[in-house]
């Protein structure tokens, strides 16, 4: 598509956004985090694909929702590198896997195990989904800054929640629990459903991406026996996320002498 037109599925065009974006899942956290931007406003609203920008230390950025799953994480990020933005911050949330990951913790993913298909239509299987370092390190500081419990570490990216959670109902159930239990004995933290396609678009399409997440619950723990509540805060997410994007913004205009 010409840069001028509208994207299919976003309805913006070039132009309508900065450089930066940061990327929830559920379009009802976009408000929540545009209130952290000055002079944020709503730009679009279509199908999962929600909207606002404002500005960071007087840089252009903007929120865009993902919706649920690699594919339409995917489709989010192509479109919106369409039209000029660069730097990609992943914000959302995670079921604990690792028995030390507790609920209301943060993770910061360093890898993504690729247990999806849309990250194979970008790249072969012997390609890693890792973060861009940048963010990565960004996040790391301003999750140590805040001193918050959070944990770096590979997450599981899948596309079947209830492959995860009732695995018995499923014809392949006794694959499922065979890998669920592999990665837990190497120590993978956590599952969710976006980060392994972000990671391998972000690295076809020549951007940078990162991702926290906030610990919903941990059914490994559960299982365990372990002290267990849900939470569903995301303000100390959201929070890291915004402070590491303008740390980033401040890298960016040191390397170019701004």
């Amino acid at each position: 598509m010409e840069r001028a037109e509208r994207q299919f599925h976003l309805g913006l065009r070039a132009g309508d956004v900065g450089g930066y974006a940061i990327l929830p899942g559920d379009p009802g956290r976009c408000e929540q985090i545009a209130s952290y931007f000055d002079d944020p406003r709503e730009l679009a609203f279509h199908r999962e694909f929600r909207t606002f920008t404002g500005t960071l230390d007087g840089m252009p950025v903007c929120v865009t929702s993902t919706g649920i799953g690699g594919p339409s994480a995917a489709i989010c990020m192509e479109e919106l590198a369409a039209i000029g933005v660069h730097t990609f911050l992943r914000v959302g949330t995670c079921g604990g896997l690792n028995p030390a990951v507790r609920a209301g913790d943060l993770v910061i993913a360093t890898g993504a195990i690729r247990h999806e298909g849309t990250s194979r239509e970008y790249l072969p299987l012997e390609y890693p989904a890792v973060p861009d370092y940048a963010v990565l390190s960004a996040l790391v500081a301003e999750a140590q800054a805040r001193r918050e419990s959070y944990h770096c570490g590979v997450v599981q990216c899948k596309d079947s929640f209830y492959g995860q959670h009732a695995p018995e109902t499923m014809p392949v159930g006794e694959m499922l629990a065979y890998k669920w239990n592999a990665w837990k004995r190497a120590g993978v933290l956590a599952s969710e459903m976006e980060s392994a396609a972000l990671f391998c678009c972000a690295a076809a399409r020549h951007v940078r991406c990162g991702s926290i997440f906030s610990v919903l619950w941990n059914q490994e723990r559960e299982a365990a026996g372990l002290d267990q509540d849900m939470n569903e805060d995301t303000t100390s997410a959201v929070t890291v996320g915004v402070e590491a994007l303008k740390l980033l913004i401040q890298q960016d205009r040191a390397a170019c002498g701004k």
